[in-house]
C-alpha cells in the first residue's frame, strides 16, 4: 500500500467535481492534485495542492503531467494532445487519451456506438445550418429532430430541440448531429467503474428528469421505477461499452427508454457525473471513491444502494446574474436527512449549477417529497 499512496494524481480541473475528488481522496489518504486557472473556483478554495494553468492549453498541461504518476480529468474540454504525449512518455492517463478524443466528440460518439452494435438513436452528421436547412427542404430530414453540437457542447448548452419552422432560428450553424427525437418513456443513467484490472462494477440505475429551459439534469430518483428487467437490460448494455471502450476510470451511460421498452444509448461521459452526486450519502461507495479506486487499480467497492434518495440540482435563478446569496437555506436545513452541498461559487448566472442536495429516507417517496420541498425553497440569487 506504501508505494501505491507514493504515486502522484493529478486532476485537470478544479470545478465542483474536482472538490468531490479531493475530498474523497482525503479520505483515503492521497493528497491528489489539481490543474486551474481560475482561483476562485470550488476546489482552490478548499484545497491547497493546486498548480494555476489552463488545462485547455498543451504547454500547461505537459508541464503539470510531467510531475504526476496518474492523471485524470473532471471535465472532457482538456488538451488530449498533451495526453497522448504524457502517455508516450510512460505516464498513466485515465480516461485513456484515445477515449476522451471519441467521446468529445459526439459525432464520433455515434459512430463507435453504430460500428460496435450498441443501440442508439437513428442520426445524421452535418457541418453548418444551411446544410440543415437544405435537408428540410429537400425532404430528406423531417420534424421533429434534435441537434448537439459535436463539440463544447455541457450542462444542457450545445442542444436545440426543432420542433417547427418557429425553431429554424435555433438551429446551430456549427458541425452538429441531427437525431430523431425520440419518443421516451424516461431516462437513465447507469454509472460503470473499471479498473486496469479488468473489474468492472456498475451503480443501481437511477432515473433523470430535466430542466425544460436549461435541458439539464434537474431532479434525480434512486433506485429508477423502471422495471427489473429493463434496470438489467440498462446495466448489461453499460457494461458492454465500457468493456468494449476498454476505458479505466467512471464512465456515465445515459440512456433513454423509450415507451416500446427499447433502450438506447443517448451519451456518455468519462468522469464523476451529476447523476452520481447522491452516492455520497445514499450508496456503499461515493462515485467519487470508486474513481479514484479505479485508476489507482485498487479493489473496487461495493455500490448497493444504502437508503432510496432524491437529488436535486440548486441552479441559479434564471433571472439573477451576480454575487451569489442563498434564500431559504436555513429553512432547508431543517429537512430532515437533507444533504446540501454548496460548490462556493461566488457568482450566480441563470441555470448555473451552484450545488447540489441529497435526501434519503426510508422510502423513495418520502425522499421525493422531502426533495421537491427543498428544490421549491431553496433560491439562488443576487445580493
Amino acid at each position: 500500500m506504501s508505494n501505491i499512496l507514493e504515486q502522484k494524481v493529478g486532476i485537470l480541473g478544479g470545478g465542483q467535481l474536482g472538490k468531490m475528488l479531493v475530498q474523497a481522496g482525503s479520505k483515503l489518504g492521497y493528497p491528489l492534485h489539481i490543474l486551474e486557472k481560475n482561483k476562485d473556483f470550488p476546489t482552490p478554495q478548499i484545497w491547497p495542492h493546486v498548480i494555476y494553468g489552463d488545462f485547455t492549453q498543451y504547454e500547461d498541461v505537459m508541464a503539470f503531467g510531467s510531475e504526476m504518476d496518474i492523471i485524470t480529468v473532471e471535465i472532457e474540454a482538456v488538451n488530449t494532445r498533451a495526453l497522448h504525449d504524457l502517455v508516450a512518455q510512460g505516464k498513466k492517463v485515465y480516461p485513456q487519451p484515445d477515449i476522451l478524443d471519441t467521446i468529445k466528440d459526439k459525432g464520433l460518439q455515434k459512430d463507435f456506438y453504430q460500428e460496435s452494435g450498441f443501440p442508439t438513436s437513428s442520426y445524421i452528421l452535418v457541418q453548418d445550418k444551411a446544410e440543415v436547412l437544405e435537408l428540410i427542404n429537400t425532404g430528406k430530414l423531417s420534424l421533429p429532430f434534435v441537434q448537439k453540437s459535436r463539440t463544447d457542447g455541457y450542462d444542457g448548452k450545445g442542444v436545440t430541440v426543432i420542433r417547427t419552422e418557429s425553431d429554424f432560428e435555433s438551429i446551430f450553424d456549427v458541425p452538429s448531429v441531427i437525431e430523431d427525437l425520440v419518443d421516451i418513456q424516461t431516462e437513465i443513467s447507469i454509472i460503470v467503474a473499471r479498473n486496469p484490472k479488468g473489474e468492472i462494477k456498475s451503480f443501481p440505475a437511477v432515473e433523470m428528469m430535466f430542466h425544460p429551459t436549461a435541458n439539464l439534469v434537474e431532479f434525480l430518483i434512486s433506485p429508477s421505477k423502471i422495471s427489473e428487467e429493463l434496470q438489467i437490460k440498462c446495466k448489461r448494455i453499460s457494461e458492454a461499452l465500457v468493456q468494449k471502450m476498454g476505458i479505466v476510470g467512471l464512465l456515465a451511460v445515459e440512456l433513454f427508454v423509450t415507451n416500446s421498452d427499447e433502450v438506447l444509448i443517448n451519451e456518455v461521459a468519462p468522469r464523476p457525473h451529476n447523476s452520481g452526486h447522491h452516492t455520497i450519502e445514499a450508496n456503499a461507495t461515493s462515485q467519487y471513491e470508486q474513481h479514484i479506486r479505479a485508476i489507482l487499480n485498487l479493489p473496487l467497492g461495493e455500490t448497493e444502494i444504502l437508503s432510496p434518495a432524491a437529488m436535486v440540482n440548486i441552479l441559479g435563478h434564471p433571472d439573477h446574474t451576480g454575487e451569489a446569496s442563498y434564500d431559504g437555506l436555513e429553512e432547508c436545513l431543517q429537512i430532515p436527512e437533507a444533504h446540501i452541498h454548496l460548490y462556493g461559487k461566488t457568482t450566480t448566472k441563470p441555470y448555473r449549477k451552484m450545488g447540489h442536495a441529497t435526501v434519503v429516507a426510508r422510502s423513495l417517496e418520502d425522499a421525493i417529497k422531502r426533495a421537491r420541498i427543498l428544490k421549491d425553497r431553496l433560491q439562488v440569487i443576487s445580493k
